[in-house]
């Protein structure tokens, strides 16, 4: 049977839309954006610990006064984790896509619920809605909408659609028969009956459904950290690239925190509208834990916080009036970093990062794989990166995106790609020689992320070119997953074979075999290059030029990742100052303040 090139019409009627409805797709982003933005505000305005006694009062007029305590400690471990802006980005986008989510589906419920023709004609879309694996909806919402906070948003409200139109159907279609018959007896209009009879009793399951969505949506919100939405989705995303279980942890606690606190609230929020819900509550025996304050009571005690609050000035430090010197050449302007978490490129980064800022640039730098990282270059989302390995390892993408970049050139090189094995392994020391001990490895060969061109060119060439096809499976993974199998197996002596690269400072930690390559399969070696977007160079021209003049010697290179890979996560900026510290006049000849730096500094 000949095959049907349904992923090809797709890609078609993708590249259509991009091109013919890009003006439609920035208008939705702007406003998606827009939302998110004014929603964020608000949260990060006040203080953790005061925003916390805010929430915590609420969840104290819904749920009673153990919920209160428990909110309030629950957001202050969130605070206490470094987290809380994190935190808070992940809420606003999630009640975004709430909102939008809401507006979308509970008029579908209705009208399904009022027609079976539109509830059958729904029913084959949800069902996708709910089975479609929920990566695979961040490719076309990166595609439209780019990298950040709109294509997250998309993606999540799309994931989540789906429980909100059931739940209103079923709540809708559940409301007894008689007492619909019974308001239209006595002449009550259709549009009456349902504002007055069936929404009111189908409240509770909408509210479940509401719930659902919630839920759904916090879930997508960390796959959704993938394409550079930041918050916690960020955060578990950037530890996974590192494998950094204790970051990790620590993110997963915070959406833990926040699961929990939305699905409390949204709960008793659908008790309180629901007058069956009411009625079951006012006939409750309360306790002390459960005592809840009257709606005054809770209002009167967020006014009183946030006037303590401004007495005591917890709102925040006011703005701070810059002041302008030789070396504040960016004024403010704010530049977009990406990278991929290769060390190279981590090191790199921050410290650009570093050096950017020093001369007066806000700069964000945020992780991403191969492929988000090259969309977000092409369609001017990001600046520019520091990882592009060309001609060899990242040709794909080259190919693919390159008249939509522009390449500031290389600073550093050449490097080398190749197969490594503890040198505690004898008789294999070039590719050759896997063929024959297969079964002392495992038949497994331990491989980096699937999307780095480095492992296309082992699956697609140097297999075949050394006959291991069929004897080596090469496992998918991360470059933190690899060296963590590397010491792991190297700690217990036994045999590994596993994707590295020069330079790396795994070869200065342990004792390796770089496994030659007679045949040339893995060809010449790359340079590191700098990729920015199309027009950065016109829109920065002295950024530009310190990224084209910038050149790292292997000694320098090394000695920085060394140092951030001491310092740990998310001190790869301190790493990055105390190593220039170390190296005094690096900053100065990489990014020149000019003369008027000179004379201020005079």
């Amino acid at each position: 049977m000949p095959r049907l090139p349904l992923g090809d019409w797709v890609d078609s009627g993708v590249d259509w839309l991009v091109g013919h409805l890009s003006w439609l797709f920035d208008a939705i982003r702007a406003v998606l954006e827009g939302m998110y933005d004014g929603i964020d505000a608000v949260l990060t305005a006040p203080q953790p610990l005061l925003l916390a006694g805010i929430l915590a009062v609420l969840a104290w007029w819904l749920r009673g006064l153990l919920a209160g305590v428990l909110a309030f400690a629950g957001f202050a471990l969130v605070d206490s984790l470094d987290l809380w802006e994190r935190a808070m980005s992940t809420l606003s986008l999630v009640l975004v896509a709430t909102i939008i989510a809401l507006v979308i589906s509970v008029p579908l419920g209705i009208w399904a619920a009022r027609s079976r023709a539109v509830s059958a004609t729904l029913r084959p879309a949800l069902d996708l809605l709910q089975t479609m694996p929920s990566m695979v909806l961040l490719i076309p919402a990166m595609l439209f909408f780019g990298l950040g906070t709109a294509a997250g948003v998309v993606a999540t409200l799309i994931f989540a659609l789906a429980p909100g139109v059931r739940m209103t159907e079923l709540g809708i279609r559940q409301v007894d028969a008689e007492l619909v018959e019974a308001a239209e007896a006595f002449g009550t209009t259709p549009r009456d009956t349902l504002w007055r009879v069936q929404l009111p009793l189908a409240l509770p399951t909408i509210m479940a459904g509401v719930n659902q969505v919630i839920m759904l949506g916090l879930s997508m919100v960390v796959i959704a950290g993938m394409v550079g939405t930041g918050g916690l989705g960020g955060a578990v995303n950037e530890a996974i690239g590192q494998l950094d279980i204790g970051y990790g942890f620590e993110a997963g606690v915070g959406i833990v925190v926040l699961a929990i606190y939305l699905d409390r609230v949204t709960g008793a929020l659908g008790t309180q509208l629901s007058p069956l819900g009411r009625r079951a509550a006012a006939k409750a025996r309360p306790t002390a834990f459960s005592y809840r304050p009257r709606p005054a009571v809770a209002v009167v005690a967020v006014v009183v916080l946030a006037l303590v609050a401004g007495g005591l000035g917890v709102f925040g430090p006011g703005a701070t009036k810059s002041t302008a010197s030789g070396t504040d050449i960016g004024q403010g302007k704010e530049i977009k970093l990406g990278y991929i978490p290769w060390d190279e490129g981590i090191a790199s980064t921050f410290l650009w990062k570093e050096l950017l800022e020093r001369r007066g640039f806000k700069v964000s730098v945020t992780q991403y794989a191969a492929g988000p990282l090259y969309t977000g270059l092409a369609t001017g989302r990001l600046d520019f990166e520091t990882d592009s390995w060309l001609p060899t390892t990242h040709a794909e993408y080259w190919k693919k995106y390159g008249d939509r970049m522009e390449d500031l050139g290389n600073w550093y090189g050449s490097t080398s790609l190749e197969l490594t094995v503890p040198s505690y392994v004898k008789d294999v020391n070039s590719l050759a020689d896997l063929k024959d001990h297969a079964a002392e490895f495992d038949g497994r060969i331990i491989g980096i992320e699937p999307s780095a061109g480095m492992m296309g060119l082992l699956k697609d060439k140097v297999l075949d070119q050394y006959g291991l096809k069929g004897k080596y499976q090469v496992v998918d993974g991360s470059t933190p997953a690899m060296l963590t199998e590397l010491k792991r197996a190297y700690a217990k002596k036994q045999p590994v074979v596993v994707t590295l690269w020069s330079p790396h400072w795994a070869y200065s930690d342990y004792r390796l075999k770089k496994l030659k390559d007679p045949a040339g399969a893995w060809g010449k070696g790359d340079t590191v290059h700098t990729l920015a977007r199309k027009g950065f160079s016109a829109d920065n021209p002295e950024v530009a030029q310190w990224l084209k003049d910038f050149s790292m010697t292997e000694e320098q290179l090394t000695g920085l990742e060394a140092r951030i890979q001491k310092a740990g996560k998310g001190k790869e900026q301190d790493a990055v100052r105390a190593w220039l510290k170390e190296n005094p006049g690096l900053a100065d000849t990489w990014a020149p303040a000019g003369k008027a730096g000179q004379e201020a500094a005079g």
